[in-house]
C-alpha cells in the first residue's frame, strides 16, 4: 500500500488514456477502493498476466513552434496511455531502479535519469578531462554523436537479453516482456481516429517504464569503447574522448572506437548520423597541426569551434576553453527578459493596473 500511494503521490494531472481513467480520479478514491486496486496489482504481477486494454495508447500530433505545418514530420507525438497502468508501472520502476543501482549494473558514466546524478557530472568530467591535457601540452579531441531515433529504433528483444545478462529472474522480466508485446496505437486529429497500428519496435511513448529500460539498453554501448578513450552517456547523449601528444594516435584511437561503436549499433538497431555528429579540437600548443579525421562510414565528421553539450558551449577556438560564447549566449537570453522587465516597470506607459482595456469601451462610453 506505501508504494501505491508513493505512485499516486508522485503522479501529474495527465490527460488519461483509452479508458478515460484520470490520475484526479485515483487520488481521490477510499481506503476500501485503493486496496481493490492494489489486489488488481498484486494479481496481474503473480498470475503474469497483462490486461489487453493497457497495450493501446492514443497519439495526439502537436505542431513543433514556428515550423511548417504541412510537415508531418515537425510535428510532436504525444501518446496517451492508461493512468493506471502508469500507476502500476511507477511501482515497478521503483523497484527495478532499485535493484539495478544495488547490482551495479548501470555504468557511473551514465547519468541520466539516476538520483543524485546529473548533467553536472558529464560537464565537469569533459571540462576536467580538458584541463588535464591543458596541463600536459597534449591535444584532446572530443567527438559528440548524434543518434537517430534512439528511442523507436531500440529492439524489445535486446531490452529482455539485457535484463536477463544482468540476472533478473520471475515475475519482473516476464511482466516487461508482457508490457513490451503486443502494443497498438491510434493516432487522433480532433475527433477523428486512424486504424490500430502495430508497434514492433522500440520503448512505447508515455510511458513511466520507457527513460529506465532505454536507459539499461544503451548504457551497455560504454563497455566496447577501448581502454585509452574515455565516454559518458546522459540517456541518448553520447561523448567520447581521447588525449594524447601524437595526433595520429589519437586519430587511430578514435576511428577503432568508432568502428566498434558503429557495429554495436549495428547489431542494436541504431545508426549515428555522421551529419549532425561533430567534433572539436582542444589543446594550446602553438604550433600548425591539421584537424582530425574521423570517420562514420567513409563520411568525416564535421570538426567545428565550438559545440552545445547538454546547455553549455564548449569553445576550442584558438585553443582556449574560456566559455566565452556559451557566456555572451546568457547575456542575450537575459537582455531579452530584461527588456521585457523594463516594459513592465515603467510608472508613465506599459503595463497599469487601472490603464483600461483595449478590448472593452470604457465605463463613460458606454450607451444606454
Amino acid at each position: 500500500m506505501f508504494e501505491l500511494e508513493t505512485a499516486l503521490s508522485r503522479a501529474h494531472d495527465t490527460s488519461p488514456g483509452p479508458d478515460g481513467i484520470a490520475y484526479n480520479m485515483l487520488c481521490h478514491l477510499n481506503t476500501t477502493s485503493l486496496s481493490h486496486l492494489l489486489f488488481l496489482f498484486n494479481r496481474i504481477w503473480t498470475e503474469q498476466k497483462y490486461p489487453s486494454q493497457w497495450h493501446e495508447a492514443i497519439v495526439i500530433s502537436i505542431l513543433k513552434p514556428g515550423k511548417d505545418p504541412s510537415n508531418p514530420l515537425l510535428y510532436r507525438p504525444v501518446a496517451l496511455t492508461s493512468c493506471l497502468c502508469k500507476t502500476f508501472e511507477c511501482m515497478v520502476n521503483a523497484r527495478l531502479v532499485f535493484e539495478l543501482e544495488k547490482q551495479g549494473c548501470i555504468s557511473p558514466l551514465q547519468s541520466g535519469f539516476r538520483r543524485g546524478q546529473s548533467t553536472f557530472d558529464n560537464l565537469v568530467l569533459l571540462e576536467t578531462q580538458i584541463r588535464n591535457a591543458f596541463v600536459r601540452r597534449n591535444h584532446l579531441v572530443s567527438i559528440f554523436f548524434d543518434i537517430e531515433k534512439a528511442y523507436d529504433r531500440i529492439w524489445q528483444y535486446r531490452i529482455l537479453l539485457t535484463l536477463f545478462n544482468f540476472g533478473f529472474r520471475g515475475n519482473l522480466p516476464i511482466f516487461l516482456r508482457n508490457f513490451l508485446s503486443h502494443r497498438t496505437f491510434q493516432v487522433r486529429m480532433g475527433n477523428f481516429y486512424s486504424n490500430h497500428f502495430i508497434q514492433t519496435e522500440g520503448v512505447p511513448q508515455g510511458s513511466v517504464l520507457r527513460v529506465t529500460l532505454f536507459i539499461i539498453h544503451l548504457s551497455q554501448i560504454l563497455n566496447f569503447l577501448p581502454s585509452y578513450v574515455h565516454g559518458s552517456l546522459y540517456v541518448d547523449d553520447l561523448q567520447i574522448s581521447c588525449q594524447g601528444s601524437n595526433m595520429n594516435m589519437i586519430e587511430r584511437q578514435l576511428q577503432n572506437a568508432m568502428n566498434k561503436l558503429v557495429a554495436w549499433c549495428d547489431k542494436n538497431g541504431h545508426t549515428i548520423s555522421a551529419e549532425k555528429s561533430r567534433c572539436i579540437h582542444f589543446c594550446r600548443k602553438r604550433n600548425i597541426h591539421l584537424d582530425p579525421n574521423i570517420q562514420i562510414r567513409n563520411v568525416p565528421i564535421p570538426v567545428v569551434n565550438e559545440i552545445r553539450f547538454l546547455g553549455v558551449i564548449f569553445d576550442g577556438k584558438l585553443g582556449k576553453l574560456t566559455f566565452l560564447p556559451h557566456i555572451l549566449h546568457l547575456q542575450k537570453k537575459c537582455e531579452r527578459s530584461l527588456n521585457i522587465l523594463k516594459v513592465l516597470s515603467r510608472t508613465s506607459w506599459g503595463c497599469q493596473s487601472n490603464f483600461p482595456s483595449p478590448c472593452l469601451p470604457s465605463s463613460h462610453s458606454l450607451q444606454y
